[in-house]
């Protein structure tokens, strides 16, 4: 699967670069930019000036381990995908990680690149739904909203039949659409619209 354009960027973490550089050649033929860096201060200034989609961290780097720096980013990437491939993974890294970083996957080392990929797309794939469902709860919010103002400015208003193109109104039993939809447009141009509380 390649493209021209780069679908997701991922930021690699580990203090060893010869693993930053294999992760590196085992996404390279994926249709991603792929970040690195060698500590958690410095993948910290990256996710500061980038945008990054997925974060891959070793666990046991000097200054910082992989959780905590995953805790941290939680809070400025929240939805971002956060993923622990450790060479040195006890239970407690795993537990920690999961409670403080609410990360996606905690993977040891040496991890199947097949395994490690098909986690990223799946991850990826998880994200862009987790995405979608965001948006279109907040355009739900706003129609329910757009719907209680227009209830406000026609209270009698209680169904709208689109077959036979008529509105049934508790006031007159029935109006055009096209008067309707006139009426709406009158009403939101008039400076009392009425917004509700």
């Amino acid at each position: 699967m390649t493209t021209s354009e780069p679908i997701a960027t991922l930021l690699l973490v580990d203090d060893e670069p010869l693993v930053t550089d294999g992760l590196k050649r085992a996404f390279h033929p994926e249709p991603y930019r792929v970040l690195t860096a060698a500590s958690a201060a410095e993948a910290l200034e990256i996710i500061a000036n980038e945008h990054v989609d997925v974060i891959i961290s070793d666990e046991k780097m000097p200054g910082m381990p992989g959780s905590a720096f995953l805790a941290l980013v939680r809070q400025r990437l929240f939805h971002s995908v956060r993923i622990i491939l450790s060479g040195q993974a006890t239970l407690d890294d795993a537990v920690r990680a999961i409670n403080d970083g609410e990360i996606h996957r905690f993977l040891v080392k040496p991890c199947n690149t097949t395994d490690l990929l098909h986690t990223v797309r799946q991850a990826l794939t998880h994200q862009r739904l987790e995405a979608e469902t965001r948006h279109l709860l907040k355009e739900y919010h706003r129609q329910s909203a757009l719907l209680a103002r227009l209830g406000a400015i026609l209270p009698g208003l209680r169904h709208l039949e689109t077959d036979d193109q008529s509105v049934d109104d508790e006031a007159d039993g029935g109006s055009n659409v096209t008067e309707l939809i006139a009426e709406i447009q009158q009403a939101l141009k008039s400076e009392d619209f009425p917004t509700p509380a």
